[in-house]
């Protein structure tokens, strides 16, 4: 019997986790330099990944979607079905369906890409050339694990591998931003960058497999010392400004219209927050959790409960004690030259909105790390906050609504910045004047630093 194509079971035969070894894995981009070595780390082990060009196929992506989904939905859709339309044009009669496993990760909770999987599923089906290709994906119930995509022993390499390049890569963007608004020659910084991306895609695709990690940490404390040389040191500070919010629309530059380079070009030096700091949480997370039930069985005197708890508290512990452990290890190579951000402690985060109680863990989604991060951004010294998200974004409208009366109440710039992929006429003058505010933010700090009254404290 033939099951249709919009059968429900189509969401279980063909949206699943499954060995991907010998296809081709088809991923999204999103952030360049993470993407990429995500990529090389898949290479690593054995997979054979392939990354997608991104944004050409946008027009596809919203016709296939009614428009009430959020932009990334419609990107990525855009991304696959770009792809698959150009690949059978280019194979003809070559081209098969079996070859190809399209990758989409999903995260739980109230965020609706946790659901596009089996949405994009349904216009995959509408494609007879394209039903046979099955979606996979990792996600956020088991922190992102890739035992279902690939054998146990690969996959306890690929989760350690991947980790590391994810941190290299936000270190890479992190040197990139340091660097870039003060370069002695334009585009200097960007080509070196992308030589650095190669050596370690490289070297990740050639030694990941065998966890050899300190030539990736030697090539990244390289990077840093000879970027540190490209700063003119003439050229006076920028102001700082954070940019929080949405993951995917954060650091997908072509789903921002390039907004950290629009805003260096008006004056400003911008950090973003990185996929490192979503990987933290989702552990972190997921370890608070499990103490919750450890709490809950001990009180209970659930004995067996309690072990089963216990057994799954420790390895997320000990996975959690591993990525700080690594992380202030790659960060410490790149810190031993040049000035970068570090990222923030999911931990400081946490306590910060407990002790100003503006919002909780116990909520979850980006918001509680949007809100965290742009507190600890105004105590470290930034001078303006930009919330980017997708147009109708739930998580981001909570934040915009905590963030927005705090933050001028502060008196700190702030500044929403919804996309949808269309061009906002009065885009470049708003952030032109978020920026007049930023400079005069920071040039009252500097001012303010010189007469000792710098203070900063936020009440409930």
């Amino acid at each position: 019997m033939t099951v249709p194509a919009n059968h429900f079971g189509r969401f279980y035969d063909k949206v699943k986790q499954f060995d991907v070894t010998g296809k081709t894995l088809l991923i999204p981009n999103m952030a360049p330099f993470a993407t990429r070595l995500l990529a090389a780390s898949f290479h690593a082990v054995g997979v054979n990944a392939l990354v997608m060009d991104t944004y050409k196929g946008l027009s596809l992506g919203k016709e296939f979607t009614s428009g009430k989904e959020c932009f990334p939905c419609q990107v990525t859709l855009g991304d696959i079905l770009y792809f698959l339309r150009k690949e059978k044009d280019r194979l003809g009669t070559a081209f098969s369906p079996e070859r190809y496993v399209y990758f989409l990760p999903e995260a739980d909770g109230p965020c609706r890409f946790g659901m596009y999987n089996k949405m994009q599923r349904l216009v995959l089906d509408k494609f007879e050339d394209f039903r046979d290709i099955p979606i996979t994906y990792v996600s956020t119930r088991n922190s992102y694990s890739a035992e279902g995509i690939m054998p146990p022993k690969a996959s306890a390499i690929f989760r350690k591998l991947c980790y590391v390049t994810v941190i290299i890569a936000d270190i890479l963007d992190r040197i990139t931003w340091r660097v870039r608004p003060y370069e002695l020659r334009p585009g200097l910084t960007d080509s070196f960058i992308g030589k650095a991306l190669e050596a370690l895609s490289e070297q990740v695709e050639l030694y990941g497999a065998s966890l050899g990690l300190k030539r990736l940490f030697e090539i990244v404390e390289d990077t840093a010392a000879t970027a540190k040389t490209f700063i003119d040191t003439r050229a006076p500070r920028r102001p700082l400004i954070g940019i929080v919010g949405e993951i995917y629309v954060r650091t997908h530059p072509e789903s921002n219209q390039n907004i950290v380079r629009v805003l260096e070009r008006f004056g400003a030096e911008v950090v973003v927050a990185s996929v490192g700091e979503w990987i933290n949480y989702i552990t972190y997370d997921m370890a608070r959790e499990q103490k919750r039930h450890v709490k809950l069985a001990l009180l209970k005197r659930d004995f067996v409960s309690l072990r089963s708890a216990l057994n799954d508290l420790i390895p997320t512990q000990i996975e959690k004690y591993y990525q700080i452990v690594r992380q202030k290890q790659i960060y410490s190579r790149a810190l031993n030259h040049l000035d970068i951000q570090k990222d923030h402690a999911i931990s400081i985060l946490e306590k910060r909105l407990d002790k100003d109680r503006l919002f909780s863990f116990d909520i979850g989604t980006e918001s509680a790390l949007s809100i965290g991060a742009a507190l600890e951004h105004l105590h470290e010294g930034y001078s303006g906050i930009v919330n980017v998200y997708p147009f109708t974004c739930m998580p981001s409208a909570v934040c915009t609504a905590v963030l927005k009366p705090l933050l001028n109440k502060m008196r700190m710039p702030y500044i929403d910045a919804p996309y949808d992929g269309a061009i906002q006429p009065n885009r470049e003058i708003a952030l032109r004047t978020f920026l007049h505010q930023a400079k005069q933010h920071l040039q009252s700090r500097n001012s303010g630093k010189r007469n000792g009254k710098v203070k900063c404290h936020i009440k409930p």
